[in-house]
């Protein structure tokens, strides 16, 4: 892979990082209800940090046990965005 190819892929990621962040921004603008704005966020923060961890932090390139040692984090972050998602929605 050539240095010109390899910042063209860091740029491009970068943009769509700004693009989904400008989404997350007006996400409490749209017509929705909360727990659809919430819902919206919270796929585009993991949409997000998928792409930082595989393509910034180069874990595309990584063998398989890799993705066996992060499963336990990400299963823990899943079970925290489902027991918050409550206290998010239905605060008053």
């Amino acid at each position: 892979m050539t240095t010109t190819t390899m910042t063209r892929g860091y740029v491009i990621i970068w943009v769509w990082l700004l693009c989904l962040m400008t989404l997350s921004l007006f996400a409490s603008s749209l017509p929705v209800s909360r727990a659809a704005i919430v819902t919206l966020m919270f796929v585009v923060a993991a949409v997000k940090a998928v792409l930082v961890a595989l393509h910034f932090m180069h874990l595309k390139l990584e063998k398989w046990l890799i993705y066996a040692i992060a499963i336990i984090p990400v299963l823990l972050v899943l079970g925290l965005m489902v027991a918050l998602f409550p206290d998010f929605v239905l605060a008053r």
